[in-house]
Parts: C-alpha cells; sequence; structure tokens
C-alpha cells in the first residue's frame, strides 16, 4: 500500500505552507514533516520529480501535489534569486545570470500556465493560475525594486519582509498629492545642478545628475521617520551630490552655497576651511506633520567612507546623553558610492560595529548612490562581488536595489528600509542604481575610458522628465506644470545669487552648535595656562574604598581580589602607581558630573593587565563596574573591548566625542603603533579638523610606548608622526612620567572650557616600576606639569644638562644612581606640544655652569621628538643629541641587539666620548 496516499486526500494549501515553511527554516518544521521533505527534495534532485523515498522505498507523489511542490520552489526561486533579473539598471543592459527563472527549471511547463495552484496562499493572493501566481512574483521581485534578503537566518524577519513585499506586489501607491511632492522634489534636484553647471562653468560640484531620486527619497525617509517618533538624524555622505542635499534636504542657503563658489575668503582669520562639498551644516526642520526634527549631516574629508565611522560615533553619543531609554530615535543615514563601498575596508569594520554593545546604533539605513563607475574605472574592475552591497551579508541585513531612473520606486524603497530598521534596529542597504551624467568632476571627460555608456547617456532623459512624463500620462499634471516649477525655483536661486554677491566674506556655521554652547575656541597662548585640577584628599580615599572592594557575596578569582584589594593598599602606604591615577582621573570626574567612555581592543583589563575597570564573577562572568558604584549623581563610565579594528573605532570615537564635549572620550591602542591602521583619522580629522571645519573635539589618544626589547612592532608609538601633524594650537601631545601627572592631565582635559585632541604616550615597563609611584598629596593638589625640573642635583654642580621626555627618564635616572653622578640633572618634558619653550628657557637660564646640554631620547635619531624639539625650540641646535642612529625600523627584533643599543645611548648621555651607538 502507498504510505502516502493520504496526501490525496490533504488539502494542499495545508502542506504547501508547511513546505514554505521548511524551505525557511527546516527546523521549524514537525520532525516527521521534515523527514518527508527532505525525501522529497532529495528524490526530486536524484530520480525525476515524482518519486519520493524514504527509509529506501520509493514511493509515487500524487502529480498535483507534486505540482504543487514545484510551484513552491518556483516562488522560492524568485524570492532567492529574482533580484538578479530585474528591471534596475537605466543605462546599461544587465549581466547574464544562469539558472534562469524559467518554468522548466521547476519542473513546471506552458501548460501548467493556467492551472490553480494552492500555492498562492503563502504569496497572500489565495488559489491562483500559475500564471497569476508568475505575474505576481515579477512584480514583487524583477521590476524596479529588487530584493535580497533571504540569507537571513530569523524567520520573523523574513516573513515580515515578504509580507510587506506581498502588499500591493512591492509596488509604490502614492495620492495624486504626493506624487507631486516627489515631482517637486525632483525637480529642485535637476534645476539646482543645472543652475550651478550654468552659473559656475567647470568648476567641481560632484553633481548628483542621474541619482537626482536621492532627494525625494531621503525627503520622504525624514517626513515618514519624524511620525514615527525619530528625533534626529545624522547623515554621512561623500561629495557626490552633498551640494543639493545640503540646499534642498537640510536647508542651507543656496546663497552660502554660492558664496562659497565664489571663492571668498573667510570672516575668520584663525581658521582655513575647506571645500564646499567637505563641510557640515546642523538644522531643524518642520515636517509636513508639524513633527520638528533635528537634522546634521557630518564633515567628511575625500578619504571616502571615513565619515561612515564619524557618523556612527556622533550617533552613539547623542542616543547615550539624551536618548538613553530609546536608541531608535536618533537615526544614522549613511550614504555611499559604490566603488567606495566594494573597496574600502573600512565599511566592513563599521559594519562588523553594528550589533557590539559599545557600538551599536539600532539600525543605520546605507543608502548607494551607484554611479557605475568609480573616478574612471569601471565596475567590473573595481570589485569581485555581485553586487557593491554584498559587505551587507556580513550582518545579514537586507538589501533593495532599485532603478533610481523610477522616483516613486526610490520614495517606496526608501520607507520600506525605514520600517524594517524601527521593527528591528538593524541596518538596511538602498542600491540606487544610476549614472553619472558627467565625469568624477564636472572637469572631467568620461568619454576617455567609457565611450560606449556616456553614449547612451547622453541621450538618455533625467529622472525628473522620466517621471513628469508618467504622471502626464496618468493626467496627475499638465503640460505646462513642471515648467513652472522649474521657473519657480530658478528665480529663487537667482534671488540667492544676487544677495550672495552682495557680501565680500564666507561665514561658515560651526556643526552641532549646540552641543558646544559655552564652550570657546583658544589659541597656543590660552593653551599653555595652568589649569586647577586639585580635589580632596577625602575624595580621593571615598574613591579608592569604592574601587578596592569586591562585593562579598560574589566569588573572583583570587589573584583578582588581590589585585583589587591593592590599591587600597596603595593609598595606606602613600604610594599610588599609573593604575591609580587612571581610576582616580576617571573617579573623580564622574563624581563632578562628567561621563568617560573608554574603548579599543582590551581595555577592560588592559594589554598588560594594569587597569582591570571591569572584573568578572568566576562562576558566572558577570561583569562588576567599581566605578559606577561611586553613588550621588555620578556620570556614567563605560568601558568597551573593541573589535579588533583601529581605523573604524578611532573614527567612531572621535565622532563621539565631537557629540559630547562633556564625557571623556578615550581610545587605546593596544601597543601604540597600532594607531598606524587609523592614520586617515588621525591625519584627516584628529589633527585637522579644527582648522578645516570648526569643529572642536576632545578625543584622548592611550598609546603604549617605550623600548624594552620587544622588537620593532611593540616598541614606539611612533611620536615623530604625532608631531610633525602639530602647528599653532591643534591638539595636545604628552609623554608624562609620573601618576600624578597623568591624573593631572586627564582631569585638564575635561576641566578646561575648550576641546582639542589629546595624544598621550603611556608606557608598559613604567606601570609596575618602583620608582613609578606618586603621593596622595601629589594628586590632591597642584596641576599638569608640563615640565618636571630636576630636584635632587643642585644646579650650580650640574655640568651636563639632559632633557628627556617619557620612560626613558627612568633609565637615566638608574644609570645616575649606579654611577653616583651628581652633576648630571634630569629634566623631563612632559608635554610635547604645545613646547613648554618659556619653562624650558627658564631651566636653561637657572642651569649657570653647563658645560653640556644634551637631548636624550631612546628612539633613533629620524624619529621620536627630536626633530620637533629642532623646529621648535632655537636653542635644541646647540644642544648635544643622544639617540640611536637613524634607522627605516623603529627597533631591532633581536633583544640582544636593541639592549646593546639603548645601552650604547645611556653611555652616550653620561660620556661624550662614547659616541659608538649602532
Amino acid at each position: 500500500m502507498d504510505k502516502y496516499s493520504f496526501l490525496n486526500a490533504a488539502h494542499t494549501a495545508y502542506f504547501a505552507d508547511l513546505y514554505d515553511q521548511y524551505l525557511k527554516n527546516p527546523d521549524s518544521v514537525e520532525p516527521s514533516w521534515r523527514a518527508f521533505f527532505q525525501g522529497y527534495d532529495f528524490g526530486s534532485e536524484n530520480y525525476g520529480f515524482d518519486t519520493e523515498i524514504v527509509d529506501g522505498v520509493t514511493t509515487q507523489i500524487p502529480e498535483h501535489v507534486q505540482k504543487e511542490f514545484q510551484v513552491i520552489k518556483l516562488i522560492d526561486g524568485y524570492r532567492n534569486r529574482g533580484h538578479l533579473f530585474t528591471k534596475t539598471n537605466p543605462v546599461r543592459e544587465r549581466r547574464k545570470y544562469a539558472p534562469t527563472l524559467e518554468l522548466e527549471n521547476f519542473g513546471l511547463s506552458q501548460s501548467d500556465l493556467t492551472t490553480v495552484f494552492n500555492a498562492g496562499e503563502i504569496l497572500g493572493i489565495g488559489s491562483q493560475s500559475l500564471q497569476e501566481i508568475i505575474n505576481h512574483l515579477e512584480r514583487i521581485y524583477c521590476d524596479s525594486i529588487g530584493v535580497e534578503y533571504m540569507y537571513i537566518r530569523k524567520p520573523e524577519e523574513i516573513k515580515y519582509i515578504q509580507d510587506k513585499l506581498n502588499i500591493n506586489d512591492n509596488q509604490p501607491k502614492f495620492s495624486s498629492d504626493q506624487k507631486k511632492h516627489i515631482l517637486k522634489k525632483l525637480n529642485e534636484a535637476v534645476s539646482f545642478e543645472s543652475f550651478l553647471h550654468t552659473k559656475y562653468v567647470g568648476q567641481k560640484r560632484f553633481s548628483l545628475e542621474g541619482g537626482e531620486s536621492l532627494i525625494p527619497g531621503l525627503d520622504a525617509l525624514i517626513e515618514k521617520a519624524a511620525e514615527v517618533g525619530v528625533k534626529e538624524f545624522v547623515m554621512g555622505m561623500a561629495h557626490r551630490g552633498r551640494l543639493s542635499t545640503l540646499t534642498n534636504i537640510f536647508g542651507k542657503s543656496a546663497k552660502d552655497i554660492f558664496s562659497e563658489f565664489d571663492g571668498k575668503d573667510y570672516e575668520q582669520e584663525v581658521f582655513d576651511g575647506d571645500v564646499k562639498y567637505h563641510l557640515g551644516w546642523t538644522s531643524e526642520r518642520n515636517t509636513e506633520s508639524g513633527k520638528a526634527i533635528k537634522l546634521s549631516i557630518a564633515p567628511n574629508p575625500s578619504h571616502l567612507e571615513t565619515v561612515g565611522a564619524v557618523v556612527e560615533g556622533i550617533v552613539r553619543a547623542k542616543q547615550d546623553k539624551l536618548y538613553s531609554d530609546n536608541f531608535s530615535q536618533v537615526l544614522p543615514i549613511v550614504v555611499h558610492g559604490d566603488a567606495a563601498i566594494a573597496g574600502q575596508g573600512l565599511v566592513y569594520e563599521i559594519v562588523q560595529m553594528a550589533q557590539l554593545d559599545g557600538y551599536k546604533t539600532n539600525g543605520t539605513i546605507h543608502i548607494v548612490v551607484n554611479n557605475q563607475v568609480g573616478f574612471t574605472t569601471n565596475y567590473l574592475d573595481a570589485r569581485s562581488s555581485t553586487y557593491c552591497t554584498d559587505i551587507a551579508k556580513v550582518t545579514l541585513s537586507p538589501v533593495l536595489h532599485v532603478n533610481a531612473d523610477d522616483a516613486e520606486a526610490v520614495v517606496h524603497a526608501m520607507l520600506f528600509a525605514l520600517d524594517f530598521r524601527m521593527k528591528f534596529k538593524r541596518d538596511v542597504f538602498i542600491d540606487l542604481l544610476g549614472y553619472r551624467k558627467y565625469g568624477h568632476n564636472e572637469g572631467d571627460e568620461p568619454r576617455f575610458t567609457q565611450p560606449k555608456l556616456y553614449k547612451a547617456i547622453s541621450k538618455h532623459d533625467n529622472p525628473r522628465d522620466i517621471y513628469a512624463q508618467k504622471l502626464l500620462a496618468e493626467k496627475v499634471i499638465d503640460s505646462g506644470y513642471v515648467k513652472q516649477l522649474e521657473n519657480d525655483y530658478k528665480s529663487k536661486l537667482e534671488e540667492n545669487l544676487e544677495d550672495s554677491r552682495k557680501e565680500d566674506k564666507t561665514v561658515i556655521t560651526p556643526f552641532m552648535q549646540s552641543e558646544w554652547e559655552n564652550f570657546v575656541r583658544v589659541d597656543e597662548t590660552e593653551m599653555m595656562k595652568d589649569v586647577d585640577t586639585t580635589t580632596s584628599k577625602e575624595t580621593l580615599e571615598q574613591i579608592t574604598k569604592v574601587i578596592s572592594n569586591l562585593p562579598k557575596d560574589k566569588k573572583f578569582i583570587r589573584k583578582i581580589e588581590r589585585l583589587i584589594e591593592s590599591r587600597q593598599t596603595m593609598f595606606e602606604e602613600n604610594k599610588l602607581d599609573w593604575a591609580m591615577a587612571e581610576h582616580l582621573a576617571y573617579g573623580t570626574l564622574l563624581k563632578e558630573g562628567y561621563d568617560v567612555r573608554i574603548s579599543g581592543q582590551d581595555v577592560e583589563r588592559g594589554t598588560f593587565s594594569h587597569r582591570h575597570a571591569v572584573v568578572k564573577v568566576e562562576d558566572s562572568e558577570e561583569e562588576i563596574v567599581l566605578l559606577n558604584q561611586l553613588g550621588g549623581e555620578q556620570g556614567r563610565f563605560n568601558i568597551f573591548n573593541s573589535l579588533l579594528s583601529e581605523y573604524g573605532v578611532v573614527g567612531f570615537d572621535y565622532g563621539y566625542a565631537m557629540a559630547n564635549p562633556k564625557a571623556l572620550t578615550i581610545w587605546e591602542a593596544q601597543f601604540g603603533d597600532f594607531s598606524n591602521g587609523a592614520q586617515i583619522m588621525i591625519d584627516q580629522y584628529i589633527s585637522a579638523g579644527e582648522d578645516k571645519w570648526k569643529t572642536q573635539n576632545g578625543l584622548v589618544m592611550l598609546l603604549p610606548h617605550g623600548y624594552e626589547g620587544q622588537g620593532a612592532e611593540h616598541s614606539s608609538a611612533r611620536m615623530e608622526r604625532y608631531l610633525q601633524l602639530c602647528a599653532k594650537d591643534n591638539m595636545f601631545v604628552a609623554n608624562c612620567t609620573s601618576p600624578a601627572n597623568m591624573f593631572h592631565l586627564l582631569r585638564r582635559q575635561m576641566l578646561i572650557n575648550y576641546r582639542k585632541p589629546l595624544i598621550v604616550f603611556t608606557p608598559k615597563s613604567l606601570l609596575r616600576h618602583p620608582k613609578c609611584v606618586s603621593t596622595i598629596e601629589e594628586f590632591a593638589g597642584g596641576t599638569f606639569q608640563t615640565l618636571i625640573n630636576e630636584t635632587e642635583i643642585k644646579p650650580e654642580d650640574t655640568k651636563t644638562l639632559v632633557f628627556v621626555s617619557g620612560k626613558f627618564y627612568y633609565d637615566l635616572l638608574e644609570e645616575r644612581e649606579n654611577l653616583n653622578r651628581t652633576d648630571v640633572a634630569l629634566v623631563r618634558v612632559e608635554q610635547l606640544f604645545p613646547l613648554p619653550i618659556d619653562k624650558i628657557k627658564e631651566v636653561l637660564e637657572q642651569y649657570k655652569n653647563v658645560e653640556d646640554v644634551v637631548w636624550a631620547q631612546e628612539e633613533p635619531r629620524n624619529m621620536g621628538a627630536y626633530a620637533h624639539i629642532l623646529m621648535h625650540l632655537e636653542e635644541a641646535k646647540q644642544f648635544r643629541a643622544v639617540s640611536r642612529r637613524p634607522y627605516g625600523a623603529p627597533a631591532a627584533g633581536s633583544s640582544t641587539r636593541s639592549k646593546r643599543r639603548h645601552k650604547e645611548v645611556i653611555d652616550y648621555v653620561f660620556d661624550a666620548s662614547k659616541n659608538n651607538q649602532r
């Protein structure tokens, strides 16, 4: 007897639905049905479509049941591969993919087209003919929007997407008024670019032409986002289409943009500015529904994708500070180029942050303005992946590929993306497939490299005219409607242009002004002033008590118990080490109401196991953060081990510091030279942001530095690179030698009424050096010392005066004690920029009998601070320079060789005749 004869009597809609569930998630189906479907799949793949093999027995499946299964497989084929067969490319033929979605690939034929199948019920259209089912699938998956989502592993997300797609067959349904509004925004995008093209002939503007539908898409996104509770939206985008976005979405006056085009000087002298398509902007917009929403577009350099990391940091800072109960109220939007999103590794780093506790922002909407050309490079030479957006699959995020010529489809896709983000708090990608009307900039000739493509583009109508023809055909507008829109908009632009040319100077509005109220911009004179960073001994004692006591009812590893208890011992013995300097600096700031955020690789414990800011319960791994138990109205202490990223994480933390100047924001490198991976952030933002964009930032970078024989990779934080970037008043650079000075340095960073990036070369061996300790009195009183003078050697007895910075001081101190030299004074330069020139000169005046003035460093001559000292201190030209000889690598790989070189440098400090470093 046929063991599956019951299938003849069963309602096929039931097992059609069951099989659909099985295809999405096999484990969600009852085991016996799962076995049946597995057998069916095996049989259909190996023996044809009419057999089922279970337990070695071949069984005939009823034909109508078999056909239902094949229709379900056809539906599944569209869901998985339909995006490959869409009408999304406005100017090129799509590449051909195989296998296709032809009926024969699913065991069906033309004769089945009129047959009614229950499988239509899983699409929400009920029992329908195969032809109707295919028509439905073509509209959903193969029209102007291609959707990739079947790789998502959460059935509820897949079901949500499929239910959404089934509404209106994934086709937009807008009212006449909505359509007119889309046309209005399209006209603004098209007319703005054509106006600039005629008024500023040949000037770079990186036009949006070919992707103008971005403007109505963003407009609709903002309007709907405000309705569903979004309060702020932060955007990052490179130069393509940025000017149009600034004026048509963010409300920046076209007058200001024209002023920038005219190349006028800036109103402020202490500001160098940047090109017009790199500047940031913040505004508030009232939506059509009467909701207020705050808009920010971050300043960005030409280093594509860099701004994405900064935007995520800005958003997280706003969420932590203002919307901690509902992160979704701040929405990050990052606009990419197709070549950049595929080619820049930073995108992967940012995407990997999306669900991490220290970096998540409840989902980002990623929009790709897909020109199909990267500068002059064809997309076939720009990536190996099928799509530029394949990076989305890292986090199993849905992707919508949209024809940029279909404005309604673009708006529809944007609203779909918003709904998904708000519901699931996850990233969504929109691939806006258009073209670039001109070259990379308006001075390029694209026909040199893409003659065939640009022949097609030259004959192609712009998206506004395409849409206007559609609305004319639908009788939504009449023949003169678009011309009137264009004339009205261009008249306003003409007025703005006329007003602009009445002004002599360009005024740059600072980015995120409200966050920076009560902060001032200062020069190096103000930066050199002492700041009161004192605190009471009682406060230090209270903090020490809290951070020295773990909960008694929880079990901890004995070694960590001893480490935590030793904090109290240090306090009682009045010998506080480097870790205590950090904890007490953070603790005092927290008690004064500031927040503290630290991130980086392994920062919770610390690379060198000194910090232990997070302690794990032995059995449960519950996290204990003692600095959040200080009591009172304390700030929040957040510390996060980062993903193994420098570029992305430094960008994120820079953005965080940009949006919350009242939080001490710290990024720590695992070893100082690992910051090399973030060099673009250092060059383009940290060192130059204030000059270019009028933005302040108080990010602190802790870079472990010191020559302890660990080889070339783990010795130098490459301080020479940071010092080369120093100019006038752009940042602080310090290389401290005492815990108390580190304590005051960190406190100074918050207690001043301005913000500058702070680069600190932190120690490794000094973390446990018996001489690298400070007293409670040194913590409680005093201020940060930019220079620490000699205290043990009398000036009148000094024959050799040595200026030194950082850990090398202790090496020289030890040697001086070994030699019992009382004629060598060691002066520590604690702040390398701004260099305390006046204090150095005072020291030189003080040591009248000196015969030999030395600059001593453990780094090679071409590295370290020597060149910097020469540049900024005229007297340094007379100093005897003591260092390793110039080398290509920071240090030798052999510990024996490294120690020998180190000893030779030390010997040369104390004896000028021993100039034999190797």
